[in-house]
């Protein structure tokens, strides 16, 4: 009884009961009470929020679309909770998740395990995204079917979104202007500093050919930097354990994934900044 009358006191629930008590009867809802009047339901006065039965074969096949397709990028057991946790919930959710991940056969076996670095000089955060700009390469890769051997990042410093172009091993500095202007430029503009620990001759040709491409009399030097934050770093051992992930069975294929690899990363909360890089 004290629950019956507790429903007075509370104007989101009264609502809910009204409308469901009387469901001939037009009450004003809210539109967020509408959204979910579908999953209460009145019985002697009192309001039942219904929730689904465990139903184990749909939790596999959610937790394998956040987690074992190229889109979902077979990241780790935080993210890919998290992943999750936006549009669904069950209970005992994170142990599933930690289970699931911790059986899948493929990811223990082509990720590397993490190896001790030096730490590195931590550069000031940008104010707003794009302003600067992280640029490294992998190398080493499978050939594909167009001999590309390697893969350009580039990485928004403050919001870690990702852009990944496959590049052959003797790419040059006007190759990778191209390819910024292709995948980055396009999208988001001109930042004011580029950071890589290239060679110092690589990153001024490519700033070089990259205002000559875009027609300005502009001069960026590269930032005065010898080495990055360890961003780019961080971005390509998970490039890479996705790359090892998704190609597991066709390593020569990576290339054709990439723009799902690249839409991964970006989709997945980042640790640092709690939220993802489409944010």
């Amino acid at each position: 009884e004290l629950i019956r009358e507790a429903y007075t006191e509370d104007n989101d629930l009264a609502g809910l009961v009204e409308a469901l008590s009387a469901p001939n009867k037009a009450v004003e809802l809210t539109a967020r009470q509408r959204s979910r009047l579908h999953r209460y339901s009145v019985a002697e006065g009192l309001l039942y929020y219904q929730v689904d039965g465990g139903d184990e074969d749909l939790r596999h096949r959610v937790l394998y679309e956040a987690h074992d397709t190229p889109l979902s990028g077979h990241l780790g057991r935080e993210k890919t909770y998290t992943s999750v946790a936006r549009n669904f919930w069950w209970p005992h959710m994170y142990k599933w998740v930690r289970k699931y991940v911790h059986t899948r056969e493929t990811c223990p076996r082509v990720k590397l395990a993490p190896s001790a670095s030096a730490p590195l000089m931590s550069l000031p955060m940008p104010a707003d995204c794009w302003r600067s700009v992280s640029i490294d390469f992998i190398f080493e890769l499978p050939a594909d079917a167009r001999r590309h051997t390697g893969i350009l990042v580039f990485v928004c410093r403050l919001s870690k979104m990702v852009g990944l172009a496959a590049v052959r091993k003797s790419v040059t500095a006007p190759q990778a202007a191209q390819l910024f202007v292709d995948n980055v430029f396009r999208h988001h503009g001109l930042p004011e500093a580029f950071v890589s620990d290239r060679d110092p001759r690589f990153v001024s040709h490519f700033c070089q050919h990259l205002f000559r491409l875009l027609g300005t009399r502009l001069d960026m030097s590269p930032a005065d930097h010898p080495q990055t934050d360890g961003q780019t770093e961080r971005v390509n051992q998970v490039l890479e354990d996705i790359r090892r992930s998704v190609c597991a069975t066709e390593p020569t294929k990576w290339s054709t994934l990439l723009p799902q690899v690249e839409f991964a990363l970006n989709n997945a909360v980042h640790s640092s900044t709690g939220f993802t890089p489409f944010y």
